[in-house]
């Protein structure tokens, strides 16, 4: 697994590289399969064609409909047409959610290499793709996962993609989680435990990472800063009145001595803190667009990003009331659309701003043309806030970059920031051998009353329930097979 710390076209490029080079060194397990989202399936046919100069005609790319352009000239395949599809290219390129509509053509083609770009999108165990990828990974002889972001949240995320490349050493869910993923509230396996035994065990066994910092010396800097909203008071009362219900829910589960009882009313939590989430949304809109009234009149370019429709809706709406041209990228926006809109943003001085959903603008796009990223609210998926920062931080970009988070005390800002500093904390100390943090200039104000409801929070939680770390890695490297002496070794190399 190769896990430089970003995405394209930063020092992920250099490991797509490697991994073409590695399925170049094995012509005679030749073809190869590469598995992306949907956005990056024309990106990796380019690099390929590129790195390794074969004729455009053997390299296969199966898209969901007609339509988008090509302009490399490459075998154009359909995933809804009606006949059965043929694989037969020296290089086949699908997305991630082709591969339950193709699992039987992709297994009979018996590929025996495969790449996985991003393979963070297998982190959930229930997902469709996720089940009908994880055969086809461990059928291959050589799969090589990419991903700058292996864990979004939670080492849990992980498991699949581990049991892909080594099933011999992590074959049981169970096991894994009650030892990595201890002191979660919201259900099982939610929290993170033996951070350390974790890290070392994954760069025994199947992690090669590199940090930005150790691949990308002239980077500029990236710089933090929270900008505290002042929200109007009636739109703070529905939301104060949630977090006192949240509260009575917190002491009841406190009290509650059935375990039946106790998982209804952590619904009840969920679904207010997703409540609270939504208003708060809702509540930060005016003094959203008041800031954006500075930045417009600073005349700089900016990327500005949001979650949900209502924030994005009325971003993308003033933009326009106030006749500033901008480009938006949602979920909704087609994939065939998407670099056409990157391209104007980036060639045309004129397109001032980009609006973007955190989750469909914050991976597979460059826009260095921006120094300025803004969010409007705040994502629970650390990884979603640092890769979505990181569509101006990456190569191309010649001056800093400076990221504000707009934060409205008393909302859900409150509870997201306290989690996601430590979830970040977690995924740096098991990816990375230590604590990650987003690092900000201005330090937070004091605790609010809704902070104080957060003291017992989840994101409180993971270290008290983490049981003393395992000092040796010995009885997880010599699974394989049940001998206790035996040298652990993978049935095939994997990368």
């Amino acid at each position: 697994m190769n896990t430089p710390e970003d995405s394209y076209p930063t020092a992920k490029r250099a490991w797509a590289r490697l991994a073409i080079a590695i399925a170049a060194c094995v012509r005679e397990s030749w073809p190869v399969l590469v598995l992306s989202p949907s956005s990056l399936r024309l990106h990796w046919a380019s690099m390929i064609q590129q790195w390794l100069n074969i004729s455009s005609t053997d390299i296969s790319v199966v898209l969901s409909q007609c339509g988008g352009s090509n302009r490399g000239g490459f075998r154009i395949l359909y995933s809804n047409a009606k006949n059965t599809i043929q694989l037969d290219g020296i290089f086949n390129i699908i997305s991630y959610d082709v591969v339950p509509k193709l699992q039987q053509v992709l297994l009979a083609s018996d590929f025996k290499i495969v790449i996985a770009d991003e393979s963070h999108f297998l982190k959930n165990p229930q997902a469709k793709r996720t089940t009908a990828s994880l055969p086809i990974l461990k059928k291959a002889e050589y799969t090589i996962l990419l991903t700058g972001t292996p864990a979004l949240s939670r080492p849990i995320e992980l498991f699949k993609q581990l049991e892909a490349l080594y099933p011999e050493v992590y074959k049981n869910v169970h096991e894994y989680g009650n030892r990595y993923c201890k002191g979660g509230i919201f259900g099982l396996y939610q929290g993170a435990s033996n951070h350390e035994e974790l890290h070392n065990l994954m760069k025994a066994t199947v992690m090669i990472r590199r940090l930005k910092r150790e691949v990308l010396f002239e980077l500029p800097v990236k710089r933090r800063q929270q900008v505290f909203l002042d929200l109007d008071e009636k739109d703070m009362k529905p939301i104060r009145a949630l977090f006192r219900e949240l509260e009575v829910v917190k002491n009841k589960i406190k009290a509650c001595q059935s375990e039946e009882e106790v998982e209804s009313l952590k619904y009840s939590e969920k679904t207010l803190i997703n409540k609270i989430y939504n208003d708060s949304a809702e509540a930060k809109i005016p003094a959203v667009l008041d800031y954006l009234g500075t930045v417009i009149e600073a005349g700089c370019k900016f990327l500005i990003f949001a979650h949900h429709h209502p924030m994005i809706n009325s971003v993308h709406q003033y933009l326009l009331k106030r006749k500033v041209p901008c480009i938006r990228i949602d979920g909704s926006t087609p994939s065939s659309s998407r670099q056409a809109l990157v391209t104007e943003f980036q060639e045309k001085e004129s397109i001032r701003a980009a609006v973007l959903s955190i989750k469909a603008g914050g991976v597979g796009l460059t826009l260095t043309a921006a120094s300025t990223v803004i969010f409007a609210e705040l994502s629970w998926t650390p990884g979603d806030l640092i890769q979505a920062e990181d569509r101006a931080h990456r190569i191309g970009q010649v001056t800093s970059v400076n990221v504000y988070y707009l934060i409205a005390n008393d909302t859900a800002d409150d509870i997201i920031w306290d989690v996601v500093q430590s979830k970040l904390e977690n995924l740096g100390q098991m990816l990375d051998g230590h604590e990650n943090t987003l690092e900000v200039s201005v330090s937070q104000p004091k605790s609010s009353p809704s902070k104080q409801l957060l003291r017992s929070s989840p994101s409180k939680q993971f270290s008290k329930s983490s049981p003393s770390k395992q000092l040796s890695l010995e009885p997880f490297l010599k699974r394989c097979h049940g001998a206790p002496d035996e040298t652990c070794k993978p049935k095939y190399p994997r990368i």
